[in-house]
C-alpha cells in the first residue's frame, strides 16, 4: 500500500494536539490488564479509535505513535500497549476512510500470525481464546460495517453512537491482537505459562474491548456531532484527496 500525504501546517498542529491529548489521557487508568497486573488499561485506549476516525489512518497513526512513545518513556504504556494504539488508530482511520479491504488484512495479518504464532499462539494451546476476536473479524468483513461509516453521517444521535461503537470494537479489537502478540515477543512467558493466560482471557479480554468500545462511542459520537454541526469537522477531518491508496 502507498499513501502519498503532503502535511500542511494545519495537520502538523492537529498531530501535535492529539500526541499531547493521547499522552495525557494515558494517566487515566481504567482498569488493569489481567496477566499484567503493574500495567492498566487507561483512557488513551478509549481516545484512539476517535483519534483514527478524526485524522485518518496516517496522521491518527502519527499521533498514536508520537503520544505512545511519550508515554512509554513516562512509564504509563508499555511495549504491548504502544502498538496496540498504533495499529487502533489505523485500523479505525480506514475503515472511515472506506479502505475496508486495508483494514480486513490488517486485522486477520495480525490474527493468523497471533493465533498460530509458533508454540505460544492460543490457536495451539487454547483456541476458545479467539472467539471474540473471530466475531471482530466477522463484523468486519459484514454489511455491518460500511453501515457503520455511511451512518456516522446521520443526524440521529443513536444511530451515530452505535455506529462508532462497531467501528471502535473493532478497531481495539485490532489493536488488543496486535498487544498481545507484542506481549507474546517481548516478554517471559507468565507465571503459569502461556495456556493458563489465554484461558483466563477468553471472558475478560471480550469485556475489556467492549467497555473501550462503548466509551469511545459515547464520547466520540456527540463530538462527532458537535463538529460537523459547528462546520468543525471540515477543520479538523481531511478530505481525503490528500491521501491517496492504489
Amino acid at each position: 500500500m502507498s499513501i502519498h500525504v503532503n502535511l500542511t501546517a494545519k495537520d502538523v498542529a492537529l498531530i501535535v494536539c492529539f500526541t499531547a491529548l493521547y499522552a495525557v489521557f494515558a494517566y487515566i487508568p481504567i482498569f488493569h490488564i489481567l496477566g499484567v497486573p503493574s500495567n492498566n488499561i487507561t483512557a488513551s485506549a478509549i481516545t484512539v479509535p476517535i483519534i483514527g476516525i478524526l485524522l485518518g489512518p496516517y496522521m491518527g497513526v502519527l499521533s498514536a505513535a508520537f503520544g505512545g512513545t511519550i508515554g512509554f518513556f513516562l512509564g504509563t504504556f508499555f511495549a504491548p500497549s504502544l502498538v496496540s494504539g498504533i495499529v487502533a488508530a489505523c485500523c479505525a482511520g480506514l475503515q472511515y476512510k472506506g479502505k475496508r479491504a486495508w483494514s480486513i488484512l490488517l486485522y486477520s495479518s495480525f490474527l493468523v500470525v497471533f493465533g498460530f504464532y509458533p508454540s505460544t499462539g492460543p490457536a495451539w494451546l487454547f483456541p476458545l481464546e479467539m472467539w471474540f476476536q473471530i466475531i471482530g473479524l466477522l463484523i468486519l468483513i459484514s454489511p455491518l460495517q460500511p453501515l457503520a461509516v455511511k451512518n456516522l453521517k446521520s443526524n440521529r444521535n443513536a444511530r451515530m453512537v452505535v455506529s462508532f461503537f462497531i467501528i471502535s470494537l473493532t478497531s481495539t479489537l485490532a489493536g488488543q491482537i496486535s498487544g498481545s502478540l507484542t506481549y507474546m515477543l517481548v516478554y517471559p512467558p507468565p507465571f503459569g505459562g502461556w495456556q493458563q493466560l489465554w484461558e483466563g482471557l477468553t471472558i475478560v479480554y471480550p469485556i475489556e474491548r467492549i467497555v473501550i468500545a462503548l466509551g469511545a462511542a459515547l464520547v466520540g459520537g456527540p463530538l462527532f456531532r458537535v463538529l460537523r454541526s459547528s462546520n468543525l469537522a471540515k477543520t479538523i477531518m481531511r478530505d481525503g484527496q490528500q491521501e491517496r491508496y492504489p
